[in-house]
């Protein structure tokens, strides 16, 4: 069997970095993990080749080798994916799909002419599929409700990337989280019971990049690294031995939940493992919002201290805010960019409330008749509410874009990036001094000239960065990669304030016209 794996495009959004990743010459920050797992679970008799359409088009030539494609896919890739299982289709291929997003709206997918929906997670639902084929069957739905241990999981076909492409790779964990959030599909996707891999699975994993010659970024694409904390410890303990014997080749970073800061051995222990960055889910600072929305873990301790002692152990917060909560007071904003200030974060992913689909706020909003059709369904940062909110969707939006616009304020950026840099732990991982490549001391030569010389920000750059070489010269290097990052924001800015106001004058004139034709129905009972 000759298996096509293709991953669609993803359009512009908060990580998708371009202009950062333009400097170092890649194309694509992350590579499809869920792809390349699946690579590893078919039959390695199969032959394997793999398309990341975010690095380029499926050539004919691929199209013509293949028996079978198999796509897999987050909502916010889905027209791209419906539309190569399309052309999969005009092809006369067989089309198998899988991922999140299948596994939510499954509907979607076959509706387009899938034939076979691997759903759910593919440990188990694979063999099924394998054996569907194996018996002749040419279409087939695979669902269940188990949810499997992933110590038998193999390592992932890393060697199927292009991975000169990619700025970092991917590595999983474990999967589940043990947090109720009413919004979040992680639980409904994969169970509030974490289940972890083994340590010696994960280094595995870390070997075969080794192997691969990969020497650059790791990200844990655990939605909550330390759902079982337990065992992450259990983990770190053996990965610090690993980087040290082989000369700390990766730097780490991850997602967690905010309960990280009451851990300083569990913070240490990262620290010690070279992660350096970790994306927290703050979501807003108005607790009755957090208590609303079911995130009671936010709701324990000054979310303000809990950020502060997180970089003071050397960990770099990245965090997640939504606008649009039930009962969300004027001004949410507002009180979302003063919470970022104090918390000196610099990067602070801003959207606006989505409900997505099987999740409990979908069924509570379905319930209410509170759910917008909304043609524009691939939900990231500039996609309007796909809901009837509490208060006007107008405040909400126009209070979105001026808060995007001032949080990527260069000015702004760069000092709040500074006193973040200023009080963070040093590394305490001992990494074998390189000299930079060709390609770091252009990106360099890049950010000094448009952040240093070009643009009105010239003063605070150069201030900021004499007072980190003076203050905190262990975190230098790392803060001047951070500062390059609002060179994709302050592009994506003006896209978030272009889309949102261009679906908000759409959105009224739809409202206008419901009103107008109510008015003559009205009329004309009347009458």
């Amino acid at each position: 069997m000759r298996a096509l794996l293709i991953y669609p495009v993803f359009p512009p959004t908060f990580w998708s970095y371009n202009k950062i990743l333009e400097l170092v010459d890649r194309q694509v920050l992350l590579p499809p993990l869920g792809l390349i797992t699946v690579a590893a679970i078919l039959p390695q008799t199969w032959e394997f080749k793999l398309v990341d359409r975010n690095v380029r088009a499926v050539t004919e030539a691929e199209w013509e080798w293949a028996d079978l494609v198999i796509l897999s896919a987050m909502i916010v890739q889905k027209q791209d994916l419906l539309d190569q299982i399309q052309e999969a289709k005009k092809r006369g291929k067989l089309v198998a799909v899988g991922g999140p997003y299948a596994t939510s709206v499954p509907e979607e997918v076959q509706d387009v002419g899938t034939d076979f929906l691997i759903l759910d997670e593919g440990e188990i639902t694979l063999p099924m599929f394998i054996e569907a084929l194996e018996r002749g069957e040419k279409t087939g739905i695979f669902r269940t409700t188990e949810k499997p241990a992933v110590t038998e999981t193999p390592v992932p076909r890393y060697d199927l990337l292009e991975l000169d492409a990619y700025d970092s790779m991917s590595v999983q964990f474990s999967r589940g989280c043990p947090f109720q959030c009413e919004f979040c599909d992680i639980i409904v996707l994969y169970g509030r019971k974490p289940r972890t891999k083994t340590p010696a699975q994960l280094l595995k994993e870390l070997d075969t990049l080794y192997q691969l010659g990969w020497r650059r970024g790791v990200f844990m694409v655990d939605d909550n690294f330390i759902g079982n904390k337990r065992n992450v410890k259990l983990l770190l303990k053996e990965l610090k031995i690993w980087q040290e014997q082989h000369q700390y080749p990766f730097r780490f970073n991850t997602e967690a939940s905010v309960d990280l800061a009451s851990d300083p051995e569990l913070m240490k222990m990262m620290v010690d493992c070279n992660f350096d960055a970790v994306f927290l889910g703050i979501e807003t600072p108005d607790e009755e919002s957090l208590q609303l929305t079911k995130k009671f873990q936010n709701t324990r301790s000054s979310l303000a201290e809990t950020v502060e002692q997180i970089i003071e152990a050397g960990l770099r917060p990245m965090a997640g805010f939504i606008l649009g909560f039930d009962g969300e007071k004027k001004e949410a904003a507002t009180r979302i960019i003063q919470f970022v200030e104090q918390a000196a974060i610099p990067t602070a992913m801003l959207g606006m409330l989505q409900a997505l689909p099987n999740t409990a706020l979908w069924h509570r909003l379905e319930k209410e008749g509170r759910l917008r059709v909304n043609d524009k369904q691939d939900i990231n940062q500039s996609t309007l509410l796909n809901y009837v909110p509490t208060r006007p969707i107008e405040d909400i939006a126009n209070e979105y874009v001026e808060a995007f616009w001032q949080l990527y304020d260069p000015h702004i950026f760069l000092d709040r990036t500074y006193r973040c840099f200023l009080k963070l732990g040093a590394p305490t991982a001992k990494e074998p001094f390189k000299l930079p490549s060709w390609t770091d001391l252009k990106a360099l030569s890049i950010i000094i000239w448009r952040q240093g010389v070009k643009r009105d920000t010239r003063w605070r750059f150069w201030h900021h960065l004499g007072g980190i070489l003076r203050h905190n010269p262990a975190v230098f290097a790392h803060y001047l990669t951070v500062c390059a990052h609002n060179e994709h924001f302050l592009e994506y800015r003006q896209i978030v304030r272009a889309e949102i106001t261009k679906q908000l004058v759409e959105f009224q004139r739809q409202e206008a016209l419901l009103q107008t034709e109510s008015s003559s129905e009205r009329l004309v009972e009347s009458a």
